[in-house]
């Protein structure tokens, strides 16, 4: 179960208690938001829905929570739900729910987190005429077309014919000639001109940055982009996935293959920035914001690295069950690395 689907299973909890008069809230939340418990809390997610609903419903938050948390324990996916501090949702998923989580992301591919919560809205984007403007455009198309969406691109000058055929900025941006793009007014535009880089890096250099500060190109800065070595996120980000691909090999080498399955809790953090992938998309495109994905994979591939020297059997050590489910979570890290990458118009390497 994802954070998505969990979100849901604990928004329906809350409709079913109040259609059935248990809690009397005259509205509803749209969405309930789910995330790794902090200090204090246990089990796999937490959430603090029953201390938004207890003014509205006029009962103290542990009350609300403890009907939320009868109605969660008979939801299919949980095995236990337990209540802490003024009245948090600590919920602990049933078993097997890592190998359903590997499975799931397997099979969608690149397309996993995609969603059709957007389907059949036309959504009109406007940016300046200036390259970081385009670029940061381009990729929130790409974002919005993940979630269902039809995008409409629109500038006031074609894009320049470097920034197409070397950044990837799409020719079918419909030009209004002077028409200034509406509010919020235009990012900071990139100081220098980032096409030198070339597409992955110069992509890269304009979008980490959230999109009201400015990005460092020029001025002696364009090497820190294009180092391969740790202190550059791109290079870790691609890093990661071009290891995951090359465990792959290795291991049909050695003649075995991914098969999801427990694989401990030494690999927590990895399984939660995996699971949270749908939110960031559907928060990368609700906030027009593609820095948060780049942040997203970033955090993915930092997690990723303490599994990839457990994958393939070591010396005269056999293939166990455990090395098949840890290449299978690698091979999952690097789909939802090579997805992520595609959808900021980068390139995701099979050897690096």
């Amino acid at each position: 179960m994802t954070p998505v689907e969990l979100s849901r299973t604990v928004l329906h909890a809350v409709r079913r208690a109040v259609d059935e008069g248990e809690l009397a809230v005259a509205v509803v939340p749209e969405r309930v938001v789910v995330a790794p418990p902090g200090s204090g809390g246990c089990g796999d997610y937490a959430t603090n829905v029953a201390l938004q609903l207890a003014r509205p419903a006029g009962q103290p938050a542990p009350a609300v929570a403890e009907v939320l948390r009868t109605r969660l324990l008979h939801a299919d996916g949980i095995s236990d739900v337990v209540v802490t501090g003024p009245g948090f949702l600590n919920i602990s998923l049933a078993g097997g729910s890592d190998a359903r989580l590997v499975g799931d992301i397997l099979r969608a591919g690149p397309r996993y987190g995609h969603s059709d919560a957007l389907a059949g809205q036309t959504i009109e984007l406007h940016a300046a005429p200036e390259v970081r403007a385009l670029v940061l455009m381009d990729s929130v198309a790409r974002v919005l077309r993940s979630q269902g969406a039809r995008p409409q691109l629109h500038c006031t000058r074609p894009p320049e014919d470097a920034w197409v055929r070397i950044l990837g900025v799409p020719e079918d941006i419909h030009v209004r000639p002077g028409r200034d793009p509406p509010r919020p007014r235009p990012p900071p535009p990139a100081p220098a001109d980032p096409t030198p880089l070339g597409r992955d890096a110069a992509r890269w250099a304009l979008l980490h940055p959230a999109p009201h500060d400015r990005p460092h190109l020029g001025g002696g800065q364009d090497d820190q982009h294009l180092a391969q070595r740790e202190t550059n996120p791109l290079f870790r980000v691609r890093y990661a996935h071009a290891r995951t691909r090359a465990l792959l090999r290795n291991a049909a080498d050695l003649g075995f293959t991914p098969d999801p399955g427990p694989v401990g809790t030494d690999v927590d953090a990895l399984l939660h920035t995996l699971a949270d992938h749908p939110r960031v998309l559907a928060a990368t495109a609700a906030h027009r914001a593609p820095d948060r994905l780049a942040r997203h994979l970033v955090a993915v591939a930092d997690a990723l690295a303490p599994l990839l020297p457990s994958v393939l059997p070591l010396g005269d050590e056999k293939p166990s069950a455990a090395h098949r489910a840890r290449l299978a979570l690698a091979e999952a890290a690097g789909t939802v690395l090579a997805g992520g990458l595609t959808l900021l118009g980068i390139d995701a390497p099979e050897h690096l």
